[in-house]
């Protein structure tokens, strides 16, 4: 959105705000009863925005969720800066952090999760509103990382992740953009994946599925499994 001056009078052609002055006043014979049946029809046609409830509640949820005061390791300091002036995460509508899942809707897991720590994550994940969502914020979070080792879990085992974030640790502009993400996908216009983006769909690599009738999976391990260990 832009904010001009314009002096009132003047053509909009020159800088001016006649444009403005004529729409005050329609507005001014709307209220006064004024507009004939066309010009009504014609004013009412140009300020109505008709939607369904389904969208307009998809647009609220999606501008106003409530992230849980919660972090795990060093990625937790990358996840601070997100409500100061330099990224103004409250412009989208995300700067409210709640000290209790009984009043947040986001989860961002911001560091390495260890198996001890797993059920504790998902308990609060249990306890937050519903619809809720969680962002898997580093590689150690999402693939164990550096510390790909026996005493971690990556999140999406216990839990349901809608996006991931690279980066060891992420810099705040990847998890700002990992919001707007998510928001785009709260919104119903979830953003193509790079197989759709780049036309690779069927270069999919399948394990097993010879071997396993009726099994379609693309991962390249199992669940459960542990050879990249």
């Amino acid at each position: 959105m832009e904010i001009t001056r314009a002096k009132l009078g003047q053509p909009a052609a020159e800088g001016g705000g006649e444009e403005f002055r004529i729409q005050q006043q329609r507005a001014r014979d709307m209220l006064r009863g004024d507009l004939t049946d066309r010009e009504l029809e014609q004013y009412v046609e140009e300020r109505v925005l008709t939607t369904t409830l389904d969208k307009v509640t998809a647009w609220a949820r999606g501008n106003s969720m409530f992230p849980a005061t919660f972090g795990l390791a060093c990625c937790a300091i990358e996840m601070m800066s997100l409500p100061g002036a330099r990224l103004d995460i409250g412009r989208f509508g995300f700067e409210a952090f709640r000290a209790s899942p009984r009043q947040a809707d986001m989860l961002i897991l911001s560091g390495r999760v260890s198996i001890k720590m797993a059920p504790i994550v998902r308990r609060i994940y249990d306890q937050m509103l519903e619809p809720r969502w969680a962002i898997s914020m580093g590689a150690c979070c999402s693939s164990m990382g550096v510390f790909n080792n026996y005493a971690l879990v990556p999140a999406d085992k216990f839990m349901p992740i809608d996006v991931h974030v690279p980066g060891c640790p992420p810099r705040p502009e990847a998890l700002a953009h990992a919001i707007l993400k998510l928001r785009s996908k709260v919104h119903g216009n979830p953003p193509a994946g790079w197989r759709e983006r780049y036309e690779a769909v069927g270069t999919e690599e399948v394990v097993g599925a010879a071997d396993r009738p009726g099994v379609n999976a693309i991962n390249v391990f199992q669940s459960g499994e542990t050879q990249g260990a």
